[in-house]
């Protein structure tokens, strides 16, 4: 006997705390509904047929049916119905008879989890009435016909969001009569920008079509003088994706009732989109080997990623700042929250968030990467979501940073935001989540140090205005792009910017201060850099240009060093240039070039081209150092997509997708990847080798599902060669 009690216990879920229930935090687990719930003892000639009984429920699910063209889902390939909370939907239920509301009563119910409960809002039981509040759970007939009853149900604007059951019960005077579980019943409810009282409502409907409905978006990359665009597919309507971020929020553990909440929703959304500490979406890899996965450069959109998470409930291998910004504005974009994302050149990681990107130089003048920790990318993206923040003060709803890529532990877990945009700009950095870090990134100056053998530091410059120069996203309804930065700061040197800097320092965000070290720069000289705009495979100049602005004549010891890095600045261990020289130079200007050879950094290249040049003027006869670095990115050839035959939805056409090897060397194990939302799901061909100068021809067939403007994106990605893209809009036409 007492064995048995054992293993009784044993089954028991663990409680914690003081929960009456265990956690209800998976949409997917559900519990046992009964069919026929019983008063008390039944009498002997009950029979449940002699009652109103529920033959049949029309959902009207159908993407041209009225639910979900009312609601804007009728993009989602999904047979069940969807619908935004807030907003009225309808539904038909076929009885057995005529409905009289004289003697028969019925309700719905709705359900989430497996620990359903009416005060945590995953039970929702719904009575028939004759009015419908806005924004409040309710239902009304509309329309009755013979058997049938047409419903108008309202959900509430603050729901949970996420798959709800179905339940339609009649009572009885012996008990209630359900219906059984049926799957083709279940309703998706999600977030609702078009209605005023949900929290992510967003007034401009050409927005809401951006934000929200847009599969196919523009990540801009490269570096502040050469910015690259490359298009990105979102996908957030193809097949199971809602299912698979519906699972994110399982996998996060979200406990059901905070899944109204957007705020919520988008600060475990930024962890589990990382695979840092919680087995999450992407693992991150910045090491320029993706042995046993797919480098970075190589995925074109979201699909892939979130139905390989989805199915096998490991982190897919590997991804880089777009990659965790593109499959997080899908997760948001899905669920119904406006999201955007957003590029940040010369963005600061400023390790101890002191405002400050501290470079300390040996006595040649060169960077001591030993005791360097802090570092500035050419770019850096993240996401911004749409919301109110009844947490904060009026005024800084709106747009919010959130971050999915893993950079600082923010309680204790790999993740950023969401902060106020408002917030940031005007140095209220006191307001949750993460708001220093983020304010660090777009606002922090770069100190150039050096210490005297008698161990007083000397600040040699201090440069206010290179990081957070330029922050873009992509434009409303087109392909160009749309400047933010003055969304995030005043005006470099303005009264406004210097208050907000006082604001954020006085509600704790540390900036040191210089007066405890002698800071006396050479203001009669300055110091230029220019690198020649070259294309991948050839060679190309570097110039330095020193201006003498006072009468005298001045010596100066220079050193360049240039490092083939990757686009955080993280260098590999190949110097391609590392020059001493001394000059003596006359009240102008004097400028020497350095050419970069191609047979100096073809071999050790990394994913995006790019080049880190630091440069150091030692002016001998007052012995102060300049101090310059530059980051430069070379143009890689692009793919040529082209089409063949009537491009119309339900027909089969021809996509052909073109590159030319123009390297000096032949390029071995390339992959060459291609996808269209609504045009083609992602299709992938290997390639042994693309000899010198030859070209690689790819012709695919498939069906458009979609009529209206699609894009078609395409990757080339191989050791020698990464970063390769080309993409085609196309018009597909009605059947």
């Amino acid at each position: 006997m007492s064995e048995t009690t054992n293993t009784n216990k044993e089954k028991k879920p663990p409680l914690n705390g003081r929960r009456a229930l265990p956690p209800n935090n998976s949409n997917d687990e559900e519990n046992e509904v009964p069919e026929m719930e019983a008063f008390g003892l039944i009498p002997r000639g009950f029979n449940p047929k002699d009652y109103l009984r529920v033959v049949d429920i029309n959902m009207f699910k159908e993407p041209h049916e009225i639910n979900k063209q009312q609601h804007h889902t009728d993009k989602y390939y999904s047979p069940k119905l969807i619908v935004r909370r807030g907003q009225t939907f309808q539904i038909q239920i076929d009885f057995n008879r005529p409905y009289n509301p004289e003697t028969d009563q019925f309700w719905l119910e709705y359900l989430i989890g497996r620990y359903p409960q009416q005060n945590r809002g995953t039970y929702i039981p719904i009575l028939v009435g004759d009015v419908l509040k806005p924004g409040e759970w309710g239902a009304k007939i509309t329309h009755k016909e013979n058997n049938s009853i047409r419903l108008s149900i309202m959900s509430s604007a603050t729901c949970i969001v996420g798959k709800f059951r179905l339940y339609v019960a009649v009572w009885t005077p012996f008990g209630i009569l359900r219906t059984h579980r049926n799957s083709a019943t279940d309703t998706y409810i999600l977030f609702n920008p078009w209605c005023q009282q949900d929290a992510v409502y967003l007034d401009d409907e050409k927005e809401r079509e951006e934000y929200v409905l847009n599969d196919v978006g523009i990540v801009f990359h490269g570096n502040i003088n050469d910015i690259r665009i490359r298009s990105w597919s979102y996908g957030q309507f193809e097949e199971n994706i809602l299912d698979a971020c519906l699972f994110l929020m399982d996998k996060a553990e979200l406990e059901l009732s905070g899944r109204g909440n957007p705020i919520k929703i988008c600060r475990v959304a930024s962890a589990v989109i990382n695979s840092r500490d919680d087995n999450g979406v992407i693992a991150g890899s910045w090491d320029n080997t993706y042995t046993y996965g797919v480098a970075p450069s190589a995925w074109t959109g979201s699909v892939d990623i979130l139905l390989e998470y989805y199915s096998s409930k490991q982190p897919v291998r590997y991804g880089q700042c777009w990659v965790f910004a593109g499959v997080f504005n899908t997760f948001l974009r899905c669920l119904g929250i406006p999201a955007r994302l957003i590029t940040n050149y010369s963005s600061a990681h400023d390790n101890n968030a002191n405002l400050q990107l501290d470079f300390f130089l040996d006595d040649e003048g060169k960077v001591d990467t030993k005791i360097t920790k802090d570092s500035i990318w050419n770019y850096h993206c993240w996401n911004e979501a749409w919301m109110t923040r009844p947490d904060l003060p009026v005024g800084f709803g709106g747009w919010q940073v959130v971050d999915g890529t893993p950079q600082e532990t923010s309680d204790g877990m790999y993740r950023c935001g969401p902060a106020s945009v408002q917030a940031i700009k005007h140095g209220h950095v006191c307001f949750q989540f993460d708001a220093p870090f983020v304010y660090a990134e777009v606002n922090s100056d770069i100190v150039y140090s050096r210490r005297e053998k008698n161990g007083t530091q000397v600040i040699e410059k201090i440069d206010t205005t290179h990081v957070g120069q330029l922050i873009v996203t992509k434009e409303v309804g087109g392909d160009g792009m749309m400047e933010i930065t003055e969304e995030y700061k005043f005006q470099e040197g303005s009264e406004e910017e210097r208050l907000a800097l006082e604001t954020a320092v006085m509600y704790g965000v540390k900036k040191q201060t210089t007066q405890d070290t002698l800071y006396q720069p050479q203001t009669d000289v300055d110091m230029e850099f220019q690198a020649q705009k070259a294309v991948l495979g050839s060679d190309f100049k570097v110039t330095i240009t020193l201006r003498n602005k006072s009468r005298n004549y001045y010596t100066a010891t220079t050193y360049l060093s240039g490092n083939i890095v990757f686009y955080t600045w993280n260098p590999i261990h190949v110097r391609l240039a590392q020059c001493l020289f001394s000059f003596l130079f006359l009240p102008s200007a004097s400028a020497f070039d350095v050419v970069i050879k191609s047979s100096e950094y073809m071999s050790d290249l990394l994913d995006q081209a790019s080049f880190h040049f630091f440069v150091t003027a030692r002016i001998n006869e007052t012995g102060k150092i300049l101090a310059l670095q530059k980051a430069t990115v070379l143009e890689i050839p692009a793919l040529r997509i082209k089409t063949q035959g009537e491009m119309v939805a339900g027909k089969e056409m021809s996509v052909t997708v073109e590159f030319t090897n123009p390297l000096k060397q032949t390029l071995q194990n390339v992959t060459l990847r291609l996808e269209g939302p609504g045009v083609l799901r992602t299709m992938k061909k290997e390639f042994r080798q693309i000899p010198t100068n030859s070209t690689l021809i790819w012709e695919v067939k498939c069906i458009p599902k979609r009529p209206g403007l699609r894009k078609l994106i395409a990757s080339l990605n191989c050791d020698a060669l990464r970063h390769v893209y080309g993409e085609l809009n196309v018009q597909i036409q009605k059947p």
